[in-house]
């Protein structure tokens, strides 16, 4: 996989789930991820065990034999697969128009009162 496909990640809930799980636990083998997952969604052992292996087949993630079992890692940053999929969402959905974006976000009420004054300084800090 060429280095800017990594930078053009699309993901499913599932598969970012997935993911989730070898941010917050690097270094899992199978069974882990399996049991983290089923934590939150009733998925098959196959189905988990497919998921790990498209996703090492497109790069995303990198999976190490350590004696007879898989060691999964991830091969991108949860800031980087965000990074990469608000600039899809951003490009695809609202066409590049971020002022779109984020008028939907506040018209939508999706934004909170205390995460907007977060925003407020974070703008300030950049002015």
């Amino acid at each position: 996989m060429m280095e800017d496909d990594l930078k053009n990640v699309s993901l499913s809930e599932p598969q970012l789930a997935l993911m989730r799980v070898l941010w917050s636990k690097p270094n899992s083998t199978v069974i882990e991820v399996v049991d983290a997952m089923r934590q939150s969604r009733p998925l098959a052992h196959t189905t988990i065990a497919t998921m790990l292996m498209r996703l090492e087949k497109r790069g995303l993630i990198t999976a190490t034999k350590e004696g007879r079992q898989l060691i999964y890692r991830a091969n991108l940053s949860e800031s980087e697969v965000q990074k990469s999929m608000v600039a899809e969402l951003l490009s695809s959905v609202f066409l590049g128009n971020a002022k779109a974006l984020l008028s939907h976000l506040l018209k939508e009420d999706e934004i909170k009162a205390e995460d907007l004054e977060q925003i407020r300084q974070r703008l300030n800090q950049k002015n």
